[in-house]
């Protein structure tokens, strides 16, 4: 038994591989619904998106246990230049890359479109496990978290000026590893979170000028109950200006940075605007499909919605429509399921490790995969605006299913030889 155990099959944390492949199963399946073709039935059809991402799924089979025979220390050597070599694919996808629904995210290498944004996860999670384990061992200072933010910060540029902002923001998701590390306190989660509600308020809001008002109200709500402490009166007199002028920042922000596809979906996420056959049709064709799944589904292949394309995207940004269409709410639930217990899996994982590479970029991928996961379901449901990110393991395309598998291998991969190492 402890031999069996102390064995490299043994070490290996096969949940977490059975949740990989129960994912990318119900991907292939859902995706077989929504690209299905009469004429060509059969799965490993390769003219087919079903065809073709059940390659995609064994490559990735493939791809997934060679890394696990990989010595690790590999991973941690070839790390810098892995970051230099997808940045380097990000400057190119500029200016060879093909334009695909106004994103030029994409390399036409003729058998393959291979986008190098999916890869920059991978790349940016190891260069910032790898300089942040360089600086475990000593105090967090403005310094290491500058570099580190510049490492963070590369590939957001690069990926907007594609323009691919959906892609761009999952990055910003890495702020919960900066957390975890020490380099940034609960006060700024918060204020991130403030920032985010008063950004939406005043765009909701007519007049900017009222919700400065409302938040001059509460600060002197505030400096009132805390009127014996002369410290937090200023702190309070610094964020309510430092609120106000937010506030009145948003204007040019909406603007000037946002593009016109993204101020229409917000616009219509938030009310603003009611306009079901053009910029929301996208977001009312997923409600109606997902809402007409009821308790148990239409039934496989059943699917109206479906089967006559109501939905854009349906493989692949909308595939969690085709499950709550054809599996209804408690196929939905199923599947949230699985992904929770993937991340609370991996959060375990990271807790475990025994140095700070491995616990940082386990983190990593915890981040990155959450959310994907959340902003994905959200969008579908009318939660958050669209911005365009697959649906891990789930969505069709090969270039998100390998990266993903890379990323979440190199995490299994460090944990089986967490034994075998001295922690930092």
């Amino acid at each position: 038994m402890n031999s069996t155990k102390n064995s490299f099959l043994g070490r290996i944390d096969w949940i977490t591989i059975v949740l990989w492949l129960a994912l990318c199963l119900i991907g292939l399946f859902n995706i077989y619904a929504a690209a299905y073709n009469p004429q060509h039935p059969e799965i490993f059809n390769l003219s087919t998106n079903y065809g073709k991402q059940t390659l995609y799924i064994f490559t990735a089979l493939i791809i997934g246990f060679s890394i696990l025979i990989i010595d690790q220390r590999f991973f941690i050597s070839i790390t810098p230049i892995v970051y230099a070599l997808v940045m380097l694919l990000l400057i190119v996808v500029l200016f060879v890359g093909k334009n695909v629904n106004g994103n030029q995210s994409w390399i036409d290498l003729g058998f393959f479109r291979l986008q190098p944004s999916e890869f920059g996860k991978l790349a940016t999670c190891l260069l910032l496990s790898y300089y942040l384990n360089t600086q475990a061992n000593k105090t967090p200072n403005l310094t290491s978290l500058a570099v580190a933010a510049s490492i963070v910060l590369l590939p957001v540029i690069l990926i907007k000026l594609q323009p691919d902002t959906g892609s761009a923001l999952v990055f910003f998701s890495l702020i919960f590893v900066f957390y975890r590390e020490g380099y940034v306190n609960t006060k700024l989660l918060l204020l991130g979170g403030l920032a985010i509600v008063l950004f939406v308020f005043a765009l909701i809001l007519e007049n900017e000028w009222i919700l400065i008002g409302i938040i001059f109200a509460i600060c002197t709500i505030l400096a009132y109950f805390y009127r014996s402490k002369q410290k937090h009166i200023l702190n309070i007199a610094l964020l309510c200006l430092a609120s106000s002028v937010y506030v009145l920042s948003v204007d040019f922000v909406w603007e000037n940075i946002l593009e016109q596809h993204q101020r229409n979906r917000i616009e219509i996420l938030l009310g603003k605007v009611h306009d079901p056959l053009d910029q929301g049709y996208n977001l009312n064709q997923s409600q109606i499909a997902i809402g007409s799944g009821q308790l148990f589904g239409k039934g496989y292949l059943q699917g109206t919605q479906t089967k006559y394309n109501f939905v854009p995207e349906q493989s692949t940004d909308f595939i969690f429509c085709t499950i709550g269409e054809e599996w209804g709410f408690v196929g939905s639930v199923t599947v949230v399921a699985l992904y929770i217990f993937l991340l609370f899996r991996i959060i375990h994982i990271a807790e475990r490790q025994r140095t700070a590479f491995a616990r940082i970029y386990s983190y990593c991928v915890a981040s990155i995969l959450f959310f994907h996961f959340f902003i994905n379901l959200s969008m579908t449901i009318g939660l958050v605006p669209i911005i365009g990110i697959p649906l891990p393991f789930v969505s069709y395309g090969g270039s998100s299913l390998w990266s993903f598998t890379i990323l979440l291998f190199i995490m299994l991969k460090f944990d089986s030889t967490r034994k075998g190492l001295s922690p930092n």
